[in-house]
């Protein structure tokens, strides 16, 4: 009987593990965007009436949201509202996907009865099972010949008629289709259109038979794709789109939500800011992170899930308190484009107006590949600007208009005509500059087709700028070295030439040695004097000797010293006077908020404690001065500390950075935080 009862046992263990599996395959498929129960009640096959072709020949260029678009589309019944398709039609063709010829005079008559203009509407006729256009819609891509072409995937929703839209859309468009094997969705891809790409890690859960490598070769094989940023997910929701928190406003700027801090979700959202803001873009420097605050709570705050359509942005509003903020956050990073609030009970915080349209690529747009100068410049008598101008209508460009056009210290913009290097390569020039000048600068260019492009793609309105220089740039300014990782990994120190001409360094204060109570050596300190060409950047790696530990406490602090022959440039060492073990920073980091980071009026310090002890809060400005200290005795549980900007004498400190250093027990961490007015 006991061999029975294990058999049973065993029986009812496996019945159970099946039923529990085929529950949690049923609360996935329950997901939004919602199922029927037709829908649930059928086998999932992504990849039904899919087939897998070689990728596009040549150099590949996924186009992003932000290029030009010849058309939106959308699916009757809708899922927007027509005040929508009203907004998108007066500038753009709307194409609408309806099953048949009634359904066309159907929408016909709402569009003439809502006062779209229907010289921009035109229909495709075809079966679909939702209206959520972003997830299965076509994504474009223009092969190394230029031409167009539609990177097909399977969708990841059990929904055959949408899957197909793709295919039908190249039939369409009369334009090549790619079966990429890799199964997606719209709404969690989004590209720059310069071979960076990003989504959250949903793509890794949906491909689960793929390693991370097949991934990222994929997206390469298909799309160009070099970098594929997979994300975390800081929403917490069931769909895991990229598009519910983030999306990319250009190759160098890209927007993402923002939660108030007692919201279980902040640390997420700021991590995902944090990546982006250290992420080097397409354009060579660190993505400009633009914040919005969408908190979720009712009514709904998708603000993220808006829709760039040519020189228009579409955004989500629903009545919320924040809706006007938003839009103006908009409008401050997206200047020269008109920002059009769209209202509608309908939009959800995961499911909103991005998600219920698509952009369809001109396909015979004239594109500006151009990587601009930005930040601080090295300075010359006259600058060379190189781009791209491509003509994907095959049509020639007109050669006395491939301009550039530039303005100095926010004067009038005048133009130079660019000169045709070879094939599609054009070069301008930027004249007049003194040191200290502020440069703006954008380019245009025309064909025989009637296409018209500009870089930045809104022109005038917000064009590229630098600043001439005539040093060398030390970056970063200081070098901040918290835990034992930094002291073991070394920091590094960049040394960046920035004049007109070679810089012979004479020497660099670098040698091992003992300073200041601790001590600190660069790794292959090269051999002085050292010549460095202009715009090249001598890289050094800093290290500290541990252990550093001095009973006075605070951040200790030297200076690194590169002299040239008439000027000597420095960068601050700042160092944690007792750096403890590992262990310690990773216990305390793991509960220590430091909210809001920056701040203007009051930076909240705020942890949980295990056990009774003292706690030592020490506030220090960048030269390494104790400013204020909190000082208290605290029994377990929440520890809270709250410092106002001003000193011990209660006068306000100025705008800048600021350190601190939290110290219980053995345990310390610091930090470092940015005061704003």
């Amino acid at each position: 009987m006991k061999h029975k009862y294990t058999i049973l046992l065993i029986i009812f263990g496996l019945l159970l593990g099946t039923t529990l599996l085929g529950q949690e395959k049923k609360r996935d498929y329950r997901k939004l965007h919602y199922l029927s129960q037709e829908e649930m009640d059928t086998p999932f096959d992504s990849k039904r009436n899919f087939y897998e072709t070689d990728p596009p020949e040549g150099i590949i260029r996924n186009v992003a949201e932000f290029d030009q678009m010849q058309a939106v589309l959308i699916r009757y019944p809708f899922g927007i509202p027509v005040e929508l398709i009203r907004e998108m039609a007066e500038e753009t063709e709307v194409l609408t996907i309806v099953a048949n010829a009634n359904e066309e005079q159907t929408v016909l008559g709402i569009y003439e009865d809502h006062n779209v203009d229907l010289d921009n509407c035109s229909f495709l006729y075809a079966p679909t099972d939702s209206y959520w256009v972003r997830d299965y819609g076509p994504w474009f891509a223009f092969d190394g010949n230029k031409q167009p072409g539609i990177v097909n995937f399977p969708y990841n929703r059990n929904r055959p008629n949408d899957n197909d839209i793709p295919i039908r859309i190249s039939e369409y468009l009369d334009i090549d289709l790619y079966g990429m094997n890799l199964t997606h969705t719209g709404g969690n891809y989004m590209c720059d259109g310069m071979g960076m790409a990003a989504s959250t890690d949903l793509i890794w859960e949906e491909n689960w038979d793929k390693t991370h490598e097949e991934i990222d070769t994929l997206v390469y094989d298909y799309l160009n794709i070099e970098e594929y940023d997979v994300r975390p997910d800081p929403l917490d929701e069931y769909i895991k789109h990229i598009d519910c928190w983030g999306k990319y406003l250009s190759p160098g700027k890209v927007l993402i939500g923002e939660v108030p801090e007692n919201d279980y979700r902040y640390d997420d959202f700021e991590e995902a800011a944090n990546f982006f803001a250290n992420q080097i873009s397409s354009y060579g420097k660190p993505y400009e992170v633009v914040r919005i605050f969408t908190p979720g709570t009712p009514p709904n705050t998708p603000y993220t899930n808006s829709l760039i359509l040519n020189k228009k942005v579409l955004v989500p509003i629903t009545g919320s308190q924040w809706d006007d903020e938003a839009l103006e956050v908009y409008e401050e990073a997206m200047p020269g484009y008109e920002i059009v609030g769209i209202m509608y009970n309908s939009w959800e915080n995961t499911d909103a107006l991005h998600c219920r349209t698509k952009g369809v690529a001109d396909i015979e747009m004239l594109y500006i590949n151009h990587v601009p100068k930005l930040g601080i410049v090295g300075y010359q008598e006259s600058y060379k600007i190189s781009a791209e101008f491509m003509a994907n209508s095959g049509e020639d460009l007109f050669a006395d208009s491939i301009l550039i056009y530039y303005s100095i210290n926010g004067g009038e913009f005048v133009s130079g005509t660019m000169v045709n290097d070879s094939v599609d390569s054009w070069t301008g020039t930027i004249s007049g500059m003194e040191i200290g000048d502020s440069v703006s600068y954008y380019l245009f260019g025309a064909d025989e087709a009637e296409k018209r492009a500009f870089h930045p793609f809104i022109g005038e309105a917000d064009p590229h700028e630098f600043v001439v220089s005539n040093e060398l740039k030390l970056e970063p300014d200081t070098l901040l070295f918290l835990t034992f990782d930094d002291c073991l990994d070394g920091l590094l120190l960049h040394i960046i030439n920035l004049t007109n001409d070679s810089v012979e360094i004479t020497h660099i204060k670098g040698e091992p040695g003992e300073y200041y109570g601790f001590y600190w050596m660069v790794e292959e300190l090269p051999e002085t004097p050292f010549w460095i060409a202009v715009d090249d950047t001598l890289t050094l790696k800093v290290f500290i000797g541990i252990p550093v530990n001095n009973p006075l406490g605070g951040l200790l602090q030297d200076t690194i010293f590169v002299e040239t022959n008439s000027e000597i440039y420095s960068s601050l060492i700042m160092v944690d006077s007792i750096l403890v073990a590992d262990i310690h920073q990773a216990e305390m980091k793991n509960t220590l908020r430091v909210f809001p980071n920056p701040f203007c009026t009051n930076l909240n310090f705020e942890f949980e404690t295990t056990e009774s002890s003292s706690v030592i809060l020490s506030i220090y400005n960048v030269d390494g001065q104790l400013i204020k200290q909190f000082s208290q005795h605290f029994t377990s549980g929440i520890v809270q500390f709250s410092w106002d900007g001003k000193d011990e004498s209660g006068q306000q400190m100025p705008m800048g950075y600021y350190f601190y250093k939290l110290q219980t027990g053995d345990h310390s961490f610091s930090g470092k935080v940015l005061l704003v007015r």
